[in-house]
């Protein structure tokens, strides 16, 4: 996926400018920056949420061009928000209805699902650890059982491209390590994953690293490059040291 003086408005306003970016095919890549530095905009839209000048491809074919069915077989969004209020899933929907909300774009038009859709919800929810929440409410769930509920959902959608903002909220400890289990799994699968992380020990386990800053690029690299470490720190202004535990880098309050 590339963009090319890509600007990103919410309304009038201008929240990203010129951003010329290289999301790496069949890699995990994490967007970092301060509060406000607009990745929650990146993400929303490359999902098509948000209106933008500029290029935004995907093998060379503007997003902008595909229809929302086809956006959305192409790439799954969980938005930082989780979208788990009852205005928009009511407050009886159930966790299994609500995970196979996310095939939807792969069901015609007042079709019942099919035997597919079933075998990929279930397997999204165990995957998850979430079957046995299959007949709640929605809205009875803690919020960890309500992440994981939502990230089920992304994962039964089956599109080659996972956009996650803040996909580790509400997750405790297990559940983190369990995210980054999966995770490990779908890059092998050859799936394109990018996320927005406030957790930096976490985003330095992706390939690459786009980091943002008052609503421009501040710097984009491979997550080992002793370059992407500086701009990092410098990114935080000297707040940060990076200190390596085991074969992970993990970044320490200075």
């Amino acid at each position: 996926m590339k963009t090319r003086q890509l600007s990103i408005y919410r309304g009038p306003c201008a929240i990203l400018t010129d951003l010329n970016l290289n999301i790496p095919q069949g890699q995990w890549t994490s967007i970092i920056g301060p509060n406000g530095a607009g990745k929650s905009s990146l993400l929303q839209a490359i999902a098509g949420l948000l209106r933008h000048t500029g290029s935004l491809s995907l093998d060379g074919i503007e997003l902008s061009t595909l229809t929302r069915k086809a956006l959305a077989k192409k790439l799954a969004w969980l938005d930082q928000q989780g979208g788990s209020s009852p205005e928009e899933f009511g407050d009886s929907l159930s966790v299994y209805d609500t995970v196979m909300l996310g095939r939807l774009p792969h069901q015609g038009w007042l079709h019942l699902p099919s035997e597919a859709d079933h075998i990929s919800v279930e397997k999204a929810l165990q995957q998850t650890d979430a079957w046995h929440l299959r007949y709640r409410p929605l809205q009875q769930l803690s919020g960890g059982e309500r992440q994981r509920v939502l990230l089920a959902r992304l994962l039964a959608v089956d599109s080659d491209i996972l956009l996650m903002d803040e996909p580790l909220a509400n997750l405790d400890p297990p559940h983190q390590a369990d995210f980054l289990k999966w995770q490990g799994n779908l890059l092998a699968q050859g799936k394109t994953l990018v996320t927005v992380l406030h957790e930096i020990h976490f985003a330095l386990r992706a390939d690459h690293l786009i980091m943002l800053d008052k609503g421009r690029l501040h710097f984009q690299g491979s997550s080992q490059d002793p370059r992407t470490h500086q701009a990092l720190i410098e990114l935080f202004d000297g707040r940060i040291r990076l200190e390596k535990l085991g074969n992970d880098w993990v970044a320490i309050p200075s």
